[in-house]
């Protein structure tokens, strides 16, 4: 037990220190190490370690890895962000079209995929429209993909982790969770609009070249139709029994075979490091179960399937997020909860890990994926600058959560 504890405690340590500045460590590696050692001091045994790996998880991620991949190529995810932006008039119709298309977006599709993709978009729109300032619309991004992700299990890691393991169909899922999304959307316009409104009253100058972006969608005669199907299939998955992984893969599978672009050139596009990551939490995690380190925090930390189990994960959430960020926490966490078999908690645990990630630049992988792709075009998104915006919004959001979720759960829909 000690022995496992140690490499727990190692491995989060390797993580928290990974998101500080000028601190070269890389979080992959922090987690193959912790991994290696489980097995090295022999807390699990290679075959252990193996079926540790929750490779239901793994799948999805995949297969969605590659479903994103070969959209990037064809180039449609940055025609939807282009058409998205040319649609605003001034200002705060930027950011309000800004919000949304992140937001729903992100529901569908993983949230950090699309902000990488939406990033240098919003920066050049707002050089188009002469907007000085574009960080407000960068800060709204970024927060509007970790609530527009919070109302699917595809729509960004964490959720995926705690959909597999809890079972949990996607439209439910989904009912669940899509009015705190909608309700932290309004939110989310009114802080942000409210804190910058300066900002807000310039005159704009549009550039036409924004709303001349053509696209040709014969690139998408297959691809489109194949997405399309995917989404629809993830939202009938509990009635034509086909698992929510398999749907991912059978759909990535598609896309090799008709996309019309060469499959290495999309399968080198996949994210291997972020799986290398997945799989070395999962085992050790796995060998802190198995050593009962996680029993001793189940009985320091305890969970119950009501209105307190539901306020202590999205606030315990929301913290800790801002010390190993979101998806660590939820692998944390996701075995302290497993022996309610509550849905309640379940939700609550999406809610909050989710939510919690928009406190500072450092709570959401997303969060530090807009600032590095900004930072490549000359924009700076400081941690003050951040966070001045991030926890009046988390506060808000998270109290909207808990106040949808109570409701929910004294209503009998979630239990």
């Amino acid at each position: 037990m000690i022995i496992a504890l140690i490499i727990l405690i190692i491995t989060y340590i390797g993580i928290s220190f990974t998101r500080l500045p000028k601190v070269n460590i890389d979080r992959p590696a922090a987690a193959f190490l912790g991994a290696v050692l489980t097995v090295l001091f022999g807390v699990l045994t290679p075959q252990e370690a193996i079926s540790a790996i929750d490779f239901n998880t793994i799948a999805l991620l995949l297969g969605m890895m590659i479903v994103i991949a070969t959209l990037e190529e064809k180039g449609f995810l940055t025609f939807l962000a282009v058409k998205s932006m040319s649609i605003a008039k001034n200002p705060k119709g930027l950011l309000i079209v800004v919000i949304v298309a992140t937001g729903l977006a992100s529901a569908f599709l993983v949230n950090d995929a699309v902000v990488l993709l939406f990033t240098p978009v919003i920066i050049e729109t707002c050089n188009l429209m002469g907007i000085k300032n574009p960080v407000p619309y960068l800060i709204a991004e970024a927060m509007s993909s970790n609530i527009g992700s919070v109302m699917t299990i595809t729509g960004n890691p964490q959720n995926m982790l705690i959909g597999m393991t809890s079972g949990i169909s996607y439209i439910d899922f989904f009912l669940y969770l899509s009015p705190i999304a909608f309700l932290s959307t309004i939110v989310l316009i009114f802080i942000v609009y409210f804190i910058y409104r300066k900002d807000f009253n310039q005159e704009l100058k549009i550039d036409d070249s924004i709303k001349n972006n053509n696209f040709d969608f014969k690139l998408m005669r297959f691809s489109l139709p194949i997405l399309i199907f995917i989404m629809l299939l993830f939202f009938l998955s509990s009635f034509i029994k086909l698992e929510i992984p398999m749907i991912a893969l059978i759909g990535a599978a598609l896309m090799l075979l008709f996309a019309g672009i060469k499959p290495s050139k999309i399968i080198s596009k996949v994210n291997w490091v972020l799986l290398l990551f997945f799989a070395g939490l999962f085992i050790v995690i796995g060998g802190a179960s198995k050593a009962g380190v996680l029993d001793l925090l189940l009985k320091a930390i305890n969970f119950s399937p009501n209105v307190e189990g539901i306020i202590s994960l999205n606030f315990f959430s929301t913290v800790i997020s801002q010390i190993v960020s979101n998806v660590p926490l939820t692998m944390l966490i996701i075995p302290l909860i497993k022996y309610a078999q509550s849905n309640l908690l379940w939700i609550s645990l999406a809610a909050g890990s989710t939510l919690g990630g928009n406190a500072t630049l450092i709570g959401a992988v997303a969060n530090l994926i807009v600032a590095e792709e900004a930072d490549k075009k000359g924009v700076k998104i400081s941690f003050k600058e951040f966070t001045k915006t991030g926890i009046i919004v988390t506060i808000l959001t998270i109290l909207i959560a808990i106040l949808i979720l109570t409701v929910e759960y004294e209503l009998g829909f979630l239990v």
